[in-house]
């Protein structure tokens, strides 16, 4: 009898529990305005960086006026969202806008419309996506989407740990009190600076030349591919997509506690950069510094297919030049200095400038001697 009457206290139970649980399920209404309010809410995130970027453009007549308007909206959206939200929806705002949105939009153009695409490619046909086949496109795109969205909730768990469980101040600052704009330029400069030499050393090393799982996973997922397109960016194996690409962008972030809008900045600038320099697109928006970041990952992607002499394991190159690590027979960062400065004379016109101001100087002591 205490068997049955178990039972019939269990299934009483879970009966009156699935009852329960039935009636607290929102209407549809309510279901609707909550996810409208969740859509708003990680819209209006972002809009504070974005208002930042467009004053230098689309300023009012008063710059003053304009940073009051940024710091109050900036002021009420840091009061009524928690820390944890602006940090990491932002942050989500951000790699979709500038990252995954447009480069899976850089696919389809390819994919949709080959013979326009493959005119506005550094090598033409030779960089189309779907010469891997549909099938191989579709999984490159759907990892590089995972590997981003998976970075995010990584970065999620370990401010939830830090600050909820731990109790300690968090990893990157949330406060009302906005950075002054010198203060975000240095801090964007060192976060330059620590994450080349952070992606540097795990690419060459850990990547290319220990011979571990770290490096069978690297050629046989992003180096399966013979040539760049911006997907890739985000396309590797996902313990290898974190160590390479998302730990050195969060690094100095973490190293040095950046205020969350130099954070969300840094984010705008490297996922461009990855947006940009992966694509194999012939014209860029910076001549001197992203074609040749472009062009230097297609060389190395290519020195990986020829299976000898692997070099720039860099984006920008520096490193690469210091260490003696650059491919052969390829132009390194200060050549596509040189290279720019002669095409637009340069060297011409500050010489002709100094010639104008010592003949206006030599001009003005002939009057003064004359008098």
């Amino acid at each position: 009898m205490t068997g049955i009457a178990w039972v019939r206290d269990q299934f009483t139970y879970s009966q009156g529990y699935m009852q329960g649980r039935y009636v607290a399920l929102p209407s549809f209404s309510d279901f609707y305005g909550s996810m409208v309010s969740k859509l708003t809410s990680f819209i209006s995130i972002p809009l504070p960086l974005l208002s930042m970027l467009a004053l230098p453009i689309f300023g009012g007549s008063s710059t003053t006026i304009s940073l009051g308007v940024f710091w109050l909206t900036w002021f009420g959206l840091v009061s009524s969202h928690s820390h944890l939200t602006i940090e990491l929806y932002g942050t989500l705002a951000i790699r979709c806008c500038l990252f995954l949105l447009p480069a899976l939009g850089f696919l389809a153009f390819d994919c949709v419309l080959p013979k326009l695409s493959r005119r506005m490619k550094a090598r033409g046909r030779e960089h189309l996506p779907l010469r891997l086949g549909r099938d191989k496109v579709l999984r490159i795109a759907g990892i590089a989407v995972g590997n981003v969205l998976l970075s995010v909730l990584l970065q999620s768990c370990l401010e939830i740990l830090v600050s909820r469980i731990l109790h300690l101040r968090s990893l990157i600052k949330v406060s009302s009190t906005i950075p002054l704009p010198w203060s975000i330029l240095k801090d964007i400069l060192g976060g330059l600076a620590v994450r080349g030499v952070a992606h540097y050393v795990v690419h060459r090393y850990y990547l290319h030349t220990y011979d571990t799982f770290l490096k069978t996973w690297h050629m046989g997922w992003q180096h399966s591919i013979s040539f760049p397109f911006s997907v890739v960016a985000a396309y590797d194996h996902p313990v290898n997509f974190l160590l390479a690409v998302w730990m050195p962008t969060i690094l100095p972030a973490y190293l040095f506690r950046w205020h969350v809008l130099t954070w969300h900045l840094f984010t705008a600038i490297t996922s461009l950069e990855d947006l940009f320099i992966y694509s194999g697109a012939s014209v860029m928006p910076s001549t001197i510094i992203l074609v040749g970041m472009a062009r230097r990952i297609e060389a190395h992607f290519e020195s990986v297919q020829a299976g000898n002499d692997i070099g720039n394991f860099g984006r920008l190159g520096l490193l690469d030049i210091l260490v003696g690590s650059t491919c052969k027979d390829e132009d390194d960062v200060l050549d596509d200095i040189n290279e720019e400065t002669e095409k637009h004379n340069v060297k011409e016109r500050a010489q002709g400038a100094v010639n104008s101001v010592m003949d206006g100087i030599e001009r003005k002591q002939k009057a003064r001697r004359r008098k």
